[in-house]
């Protein structure tokens, strides 16, 4: 088969998964889990998987299917790309002004990112290599690490994890000094020497932070991640940095490429975190992980959703090579864990990815049928 396709169908599939424990972060509570899948299928009758972010607000996981089923798979149906780069192009450029005219372009670059790595999957399987090679992997094994570690019962989530093959911990702090340092104190006795890390989510004001640094040294943190809000001033960030003894982590909102230059020319951040699913797909995160890592910062994907986009992300992370860690969320989730293939199998902080086309899978939507919101 030729590297260019043209495509049959694009179609978007919402989940909701009701939690018993919500997750929680400092800016809110979630409720429960949702998941919009994302299918193409070419003239050759292959087919691609991939999702778009679509966490919260509660509604968003619908909207972004909609914009997905009703104003962008129309455009594309009957349409010849020489690959998913070109489709990712000429989506992001046809929306632009629909975007800025309903003042939406988060939602619009979620649900193009959605239909981006469903193409990638595509473009493997036609080519009949995995992905995680098809994008330049040298090796299929990747280190990964726990999270949505939630402040109420923060030690026993940490045990299971740990009892189910992770090595790498990060928890959610923002919920007061007391709570966050009782907290890291036992995880960082739960890990012993290990990598652990910690997740304010924007949580605090550059004082509060400021004020934070000294009592987080003691813990040796791989990271700190988010500490104050995304969209504060550079020199805001600056402060923090230089008054840190463990590496600042963000990009996960961050959303344009002029962003992330800027991120990549400034020693503020070590450890940059790029969601494929939400911004960019990976044809644009592709080569910005790999800008990433020759500008000497720790290049970790971070994802927070169902099992496609996690397991889109183990491969981007397999497929740029590195020493990056992989986000596995360890709280019930089947819309995760029925779909993201070997990640699922964690052993000895490792997982290590299939040699198929492809995800290497082919989801069983059946299996989750009564999730389905739309």
């Amino acid at each position: 088969m030729t590297d260019g396709f043209t495509i049959r169908s694009i179609e978007a599939y919402c989940y909701r998964y009701p939690l018993a424990a919500p997750v929680v972060t400092s800016f809110g509570r979630m409720l429960n889990r949702p998941a919009v899948f994302v299918r193409a299928v070419d003239e050759d009758g292959v087919e691609g998987w991939g999702e778009a972010w679509s966490n919260f607000p509660a509604p968003g996981a619908e909207h972004r299917a909609r914009l997905v089923n009703e104003v962008l798979a129309p455009g594309l149906v009957g349409l010849k790309f020489d690959g998913p780069v070109h489709a990712f192009e000429a989506l992001t450029k046809g929306t632009e002004v629909l975007a800025l005219q309903c003042g939406e372009p988060g939602p619009f670059a979620q649900a193009i990112s959605g239909i981006d790595l469903a193409l990638w999957d595509l473009s493997a399987r036609r080519r009949r290599l995995p992905l995680w090679r098809l994008l330049g992997g040298q090796s299929n094994k990747i280190k990964v690490y726990a999270s949505g570690i939630n402040p109420d019962g923060a030690a026993q989530t940490a045990e299971a994890a740990l009892e189910r093959g992770h090595r790498a911990l990060k928890l959610k702090v923002g919920f007061g000094p007391e709570t966050d340092l009782a907290n890291l104190t036992a995880l960082r006795r739960i890990v012993s020497a290990g990598m652990l890390a910690c997740d304010a989510n924007q949580g605090w004001s550059v004082t509060q932070a400021i004020e934070m640094l000294p009592r987080l040294a003691e813990f040796d943190l791989r990271w700190l991640e988010e500490p104050i809000r995304a969209d504060r001033p550079r020199e805001q960030w600056r402060r923090v940095r230089l008054l840190a003894k463990m590496p600042i982590a963000a990009g996960e909102n961050i959303s344009s490429l002029e962003a992330f230059e800027d991120v990549l020319a400034e020693d503020i951040l070590g450890v940059v975190q790029p969601d494929i699913a939400k911004w960019g797909g990976l044809s644009v995160c592709t080569p910005l992980a790999r800008d990433i890592r020759t500008s000497s910062k720790t290049f970790c994907p971070h994802y927070l959703g169902g099992g496609l986009g996690l397991l889109a992300s183990a491969h981007l992370l397999a497929g740029v090579g590195g020493d990056g860690w992989l986000e596995v969320d360890v709280n019930d989730n089947p819309l995760r864990d029925l779909y993201c293939g070997p990640v699922l199998d964690v052993r000895d902080g490792m997982v290590e990815l299939d040699q198929e086309p492809g995800l290497g899978i082919t989801p069983d939507l059946s299996r989750i049928e009564r999730y389905r919101s739309i």
